[in-house]
């Protein structure tokens, strides 16, 4: 993947089009085209509309996409499925660790250069106590940064491009793996929009998530909630910059 020459504030801001419909879809990209750097295309977007939205995000403008499937199967069948995802022109794209490498080796192999493939870690929807429940070890409790790191290694020995991680565990990344694994955080939340009930556990605000080393933050019901959504992401925009010391100027390139 290029890098960029430069990285403006909002290009760190990645919106999810978590919604229900494909009109409120393409309506939050039309509104939000020249206001964040990349649109996250989910499952649920995705089910509904197909390699559509992708084609509809392109042509809105300049924001790219980060398509955001999680894939999880046999080395085989992830394989064929990333081919495809390397036909749409994504920028970014999520592969699970899972238990082998293979798969994730299989996933890089098969976007061919042509799609940054994300090992994803550790949900920042789950505590380190449901892991730890989930994995049938108690350990994980107290060392959920220790897992994120090992699914990293994993990723990064099996070619992967970054992983997505919460913001509590993207330093501990850079400084095991470097500046140009891409970290990719979920869990973003402004103070101003502290408190709303939502599933999100492992949170931080997007100057903290700067600060520890996030390439982008993927921050979605601040913006889409707020009475105008292009202000909060200016907001938003304007606290990433003040938080890299480079308030409205151009940052050097940390990703793809």
């Amino acid at each position: 993947m290029m890098k960029d020459p430069c990285k403006h504030p909002k290009d760190y801001i990645i919106f999810p089009l978590d919604v229900p419909s494909e009109s409120e879809a393409q309506r939050c990209v039309e509104l939000l085209a020249d206001a964040v750097g990349m649109f996250k295309v989910g499952l649920e977007v995705f089910i509904r509309c197909g390699p559509a939205i992708v084609r509809f995000i392109h042509s809105a403008g300049a924001a790219g996409v980060f398509l955001d499937l999680k894939l999880h199967d046999i080395p085989a069948t992830v394989s064929r499925a990333m081919a495809g995802v390397a036909e749409l022109g994504v920028r970014l794209a999520t592969v699970h660790c899972g238990e082998t490498p293979r798969m994730m080796e299989a996933a890089v192999a098969a976007s061919r250069g042509r799609v940054g493939v994300l090992g994803i870690t550790v949900l920042t929807s789950v505590t380190a106590a449901e892991l730890a429940a989930s994995s049938g070890r108690p350990e994980q409790a107290g060392d959920l940064e220790g897992v994120v790191r090992q699914r990293a290694r994993m990723a990064r020995q099996a070619g992967c491009a970054g992983v997505v991680c919460s913001g509590l565990e993207a330093g501990a990344i850079k400084a095991e793996f470097g500046r140009d694994f891409i970290t990719v955080t979920p869990g973003i939340r402004p103070l101003w929009a502290a408190g709303a009930a939502d599933d999100q556990r492992r949170v931080t605000t997007p100057a903290e998530a700067v600060r520890c080393g996030s390439d982008y933050i993927v921050i979605g019901r601040p913006i889409r909630d707020a009475k105008d959504p292009r202000d909060a992401a200016r907001r938003i925009a304007d606290e990433i910059a003040a938080a890299a010391g480079r308030r409205g100027a151009a940052l050097p390139a940390v990703g793809s």
